[in-house]
């Protein structure tokens, strides 16, 4: 594990302590230079099966992102509007849209702040609840015709994870979402 102290060289093995750590098994791993990435499976309250994949530079830092959406189809100045609201009541998490239309959303983690399991467990858990906040007002985005999907059997598979967070993040767990309330990642225990 890196010392506690921050600006400490991160590697690949503490990320995956990390996701153990906070009950989060990758799907797979990829290695390219010195960068390495991790994708994952993530279920919320009510969205289910969000994409995640997490980026470690050890030079820079830690990127946690979600495809949020399939590709933007609909009347973009809409959808663009839509992400520029949601990027001012979110403001430590950014959605932006990827190379192939896709809404992407976002939490960045300085290497200063990659000082343990519940910097990236923390961040993991603010993707999910806001992707979960905002359920209602992407439907349209995730499933045709905004018609959603019984999902009454459905169980979140990473339960402990946010019940872990939820008491750090109670803007997005408490049923009374502010979003424009959200506060910055926090580090340390």
């Amino acid at each position: 594990m890196p010392s506690a102290e921050p600006g400490a060289r991160v590697r690949p093995a503490d990320v995956e302590a990390w996701l153990a750590d906070v009950g989060v098994e990758p799907l797979e791993r990829a290695d390219r230079d010195s960068v390495s990435s991790w994708d994952l499976v993530l279920d919320g309250r009510r969205r289910f099966d969000l994409p995640v994949t997490i980026i470690l530079d050890p030079s820079l830092g830690l990127i946690v992102w979600a495809h949020y959406a399939p590709p933007i189809n609909d009347m973009f100045r809409k959808s663009y509007r839509r992400l520029l609201r949601w990027n001012d009541e979110f403001p430590f998490a950014k959605f932006s849209v990827g190379e192939d239309e896709r809404p992407v959303l976002a939490v960045e983690l300085p290497l200063a702040t990659l000082t343990g399991p519940d910097a990236v467990g923390l961040a993991l858990a603010r993707i999910v609840g806001i992707a979960d906040a905002l359920f209602d007002e992407s439907t349209d985005w995730l499933f045709f015709g905004g018609k959603v999907p019984d999902q009454s059997d459905r169980r979140c598979r990473n339960e402990a994870l946010l019940e872990r967070f939820a008491p750090r993040l109670p803007e997005l767990f408490d049923g009374t979402t502010t979003p424009a309330t959200a506060g910055p990642v926090e580090v340390g225990a």
